[in-house]
């Protein structure tokens, strides 16, 4: 049986880079350090390609890096207020690694961890298998995440999980795009159109925990049709002062969704090139890269601030301490499967 799309390894210092290459020419590096998105070239709407993914050089680099570039995060993606949540009358004190609260899996979550890598035909799976006490997390786990790139420029991320005690547990990949492909150390993203099909997002405090559920309508948080990001990142908004930017969860649904739906869209006008943003998740973090100052970039370059954006799908932040639905999906327990679906598709226009 033949694939459109080809999968190669090769060494990437002490660890692994896998390349999914498609038909098109497309390549997208993976290593099974952090289960991480290295690297996505893409062309733009001259032919010429370019890597539209933030990264570092070196795998070092990644295990000293607190921007989470490009990798599977967990086991709580985002945050927990005060690294505190019950689960059945139990209470659990988790790694409070930002301030007060619990960041994106801990200080050795998902992202510093190495994952067991295999090639599925024309898919890359990555395997976790974290014990249970893991950053103050309840229950050992089975993760794993499967990506493939299609002939037509749509990267798939698959995850399943399963548990043998109650847990808390929210997934996402925490990649940095910048569809420009520059690597100029004043590349920023600001010129980035931005469509987000959400009506209500979170409010945050000063510690980026959710406080309350706002409507999008006539703020600078309503992207239901394209809008630049500069203006709304110059905009006077006490939110986007709080975050220096944009650092939100956008509500796509409230029920358990089984289908996939188009959540984002993201477009340079300079290159052509096109993100389009499809998941079954509950919410959609949009990240404008508000801390990646100082960051190690390629080249032993620095990144600046906004040098990337993030649109990550998953749970929403601090879930696991909501009430409703929101609380029981942050709830894996034994006999039961967690699976979300994620896809990323580049064109150009």
């Amino acid at each position: 049986m033949t694939h459109s799309t080809s999968i190669t390894m090769r060494p990437w210092g002490d660890v692994q880079l896998y390349t999914l290459r498609n038909e098109s020419g497309m390549q997208i590096d993976i290593s099974d350090l952090g289960a991480t998105l290295v690297s996505w070239r893409a062309p733009d709407r001259d032919g010429h390609f370019a890597d539209v993914l933030l990264s570092h050089d070196a795998p070092d680099d990644y295990l000293n890096s607190t921007a989470f570039m490009g990798a599977i995060v967990g086991r709580w993606a985002n945050r927990i207020r005060d690294g505190r949540f019950v689960i059945d009358g139990v209470a659990y004190q988790v790694e409070r690694n930002e301030g007060a609260n619990h960041l994106h899996g801990g200080s050795a979550g998902f992202h510093r961890q190495m994952w067991q890598a295999r090639i599925d035909g024309a898919a890359l799976i990555l395997s976790l298998h974290p014990d249970a006490g893991a950053a103050g997390f309840p229950g050992n786990l089975d993760v794993s995440v499967r990506y493939a790139l299609d002939a037509h420029g749509t990267l798939s991320i698959d995850y399943e999980a399963r548990t043998d005690a109650p847990t808390a547990l929210n997934l996402t990949n925490h990649a940095y795009f910048n569809l420009s492909g520059s690597v100029a150390p004043e590349a920023d993203i600001r010129d980035h159109e931005i469509t987000i099909a959400s009506d209500a997002y979170f409010a945050i405090d000063a510690g980026s925990i959710p406080i309350a559920r706002e409507d999008v309508a006539g703020t600078a948080f309503d992207w239901r049709q394209p809008q630049s990001i500069r203006a709304r990142l110059d905009e006077s908004n006490e939110q986007v002062k709080l975050a220096g930017g944009f650092d939100h969860c956008y509500v796509l649904h409230d029920g358990k969704s089984q289908d996939l739906r188009d959540a984002a869209t993201a477009y340079d006008a300079s290159s052509g090139r096109e993100l389009l943003v499809a998941t079954d998740a509950r919410g959609l973090q949009f990240y404008t890269g508000n801390h990646l100052e100082g960051e190690a970039a390629r080249g032993g370059a620095r990144y600046r601030k906004h040098a990337g954006l993030c649109l990550e799908a998953g749970g929403f932040p601090d879930g696991i301490n909501m009430d409703g639905p929101a609380r029981s999906d942050a709830v894996l327990r034994p006999g039961e499967s967690f699976r979300q679906r994620t896809r990323y598709t580049l064109r150009v226009r």
